[in-house]
């Protein structure tokens, strides 16, 4: 069985979900590791991210009674050696929001290097 480390899709997926984990959004350390120096997003809300100030936004007021973030439809392609683009649902107490994310292999790792996310009624 390939690990993580063999198989880029899974490996960025595995990052993927960590970066869902409230655990590791509300750690500007644990989502510094995840997310790329270079990283931007544009939101569900249309805001424009760059990573100091998602980082800064997400971890500045933990709450431990945040519910998960559900995900569904994860799908995954390699589009060039080190480069995977992730497509799936993510639905966050009734706001669903269809999202895309490219990670990137570096040195240190997978990155997410970019992600967006557009609200979506179904």
């Amino acid at each position: 069985m390939a690990g993580e480390q063999d198989d880029p899709i899974q490996a960025a997926i595995a990052g993927e979900i960590r970066l869902l984990d409230p655990e590791v959004r509300s750690s500007a350390v644990l989502m510094g590791e995840l997310m790329d120096p270079e990283f931007t997003e544009i939101g569900a809300s249309g805001r424009r991210w760059d990573r100091l100030s998602l980082i800064t936004a997400l971890s500045q007021d933990p709450d431990p009674s945040v519910v998960p973030i559900a995900v569904s439809d994860m799908e995954g392609r390699l589009l060039a050696p080190g480069i995977v683009h992730l497509t799936y649902v993510s639905d966050n107490n009734g706001r669903r929001a269809r999202r895309s994310s490219i990670w990137r292999r570096s040195a240190q790792g997978w990155r997410l290097y970019f992600h967006q996310g557009t609200l979506s009624a179904d």
